[in-house]
């Protein structure tokens, strides 16, 4: 009988590229997510009953134990950007980590994974890096050859960075973003897949930073999104002192609103704008794992295109305008 492997979060953009590839490799693979009737589309990656998803909420320790009972490996994807009720940075990013790690170890799993984040750290501003530090100290307190994934900014057909900015383009002159001259270091999603599935089949293990072949400034990322979508827009710094107000003012909106307005910002999200998020020098990266990372420019155009002023038929208008009469 082939393995089984639990991905919590794995209907996320994220883990839902590690199922797809365990699938490929044979693994049976159990998605772990707060609502399976809205995972039901990753059944088809593999074989009939292969994938499944699964009920689980990682904050209660009966949850995560019921869905990993005869697993031979585990990874945990989940991870939030903004706390909502309950799913606090604490609860999710150290609490619900270190829960998996510790269940994992009591049951015997033999490999595990963790998606953590560059910047991870737990003397930072932002509570998001201290969360993330916090919950790959508590999977290394429990499964110590656990295999650490911390990517930069990636993307992706679904992700949420050049998709988010890609669709504010479409809305006036200017372009807004917090941090303008931070650095990141963007990596292909399919990339961080392959990387992890080499933790789960055995074949790596330790602490990996992961970043695409190239750094750039928020700035530069955001101006070939634009090259890429065909419009011309003003990228407009706004300086952190302003984000922070702002971040207040949308904060006092959510508060008197119970929840319901919820800003496109936080003083957290402002911290982590305000430091580089690119592979540090000392670190371990693709190249010790053997891949070779893929290029924005292979893949940003296959889905950004639906942005562009006439969508999939933009090339064809620009082309005719080429033709000689």
């Amino acid at each position: 009988m082939s393995k089984l492997v639990t991905i919590y979060g794995g209907s996320g953009f994220v883990g839902r590229y590690i199922a797809r590839r365990l699938a490929k490799d044979g693994w049976r693979i159990r998605v772990a997510v707060r609502n399976p009737n809205e995972a039901m589309f990753v059944k088809p990656y593999g074989a009939v009953g292969q994938v499944e998803p699964v009920f689980c909420n990682i904050r209660d320790d009966a949850s995560v134990r019921s869905v990993m009972t005869g697993a031979d490996a585990v990874v945990n994807c989940v991870g939030v950007l903004d706390e909502v009720g309950k799913n606090t940075f604490e609860a999710v990013q150290a609490d619900g980590a270190e829960r998996i790690a510790r269940i994992a170890a009591e049951q015997g799993v033999a490999a595990m994974v963790q998606i953590s984040a560059i910047g991870a750290d737990a003397d930072a501003d932002s509570e998001y890096a201290q969360t993330k530090a916090a919950g790959e100290a508590g999977v290394l307190r429990h499964m110590p050859e656990a295999m650490i994934l911390r990517p930069s900014i990636i993307f992706g057909m679904e992700d949420e960075f050049f998709n988010r900015f890609a669709g504010m383009s479409r809305f006036g002159p200017v372009l807004p973003v917090v941090g303008a001259e931070t650095r990141f270091q963007p990596v292909y999603v399919d990339d961080v897949a392959k990387a992890a599935a080499l933790g789960v089949n055995g074949d790596a293990r330790g602490i990996y930073e992961l970043g695409g072949p190239d750094v750039h400034t928020f700035r530069e990322l955001m101006q070939q999104m634009l090259d890429i979508v065909r419009r011309r827009r003003l990228v407009l710094n706004i300086p952190f002192w302003m984000a922070r107000v702002m971040a207040f003012g949308f904060r006092v909106v959510r508060f008197l609103t119970l929840g319901l307005v919820r800003g496109p910002l936080t003083a957290d999200q402002v911290k982590n704008l305000a430091v580089d998020n690119v592979v540090a020098e000392d670190a371990k990266t693709f190249a010790d794992l053997g891949i070779a990372p893929t290029a924005m420019e292979a893949v940003l155009p296959d889905y950004l295109w639906r942005f562009r002023p006439s969508g999939q038929y933009d090339a064809i208008k620009e082309s005719a305008r080429n033709l000689k009469v």
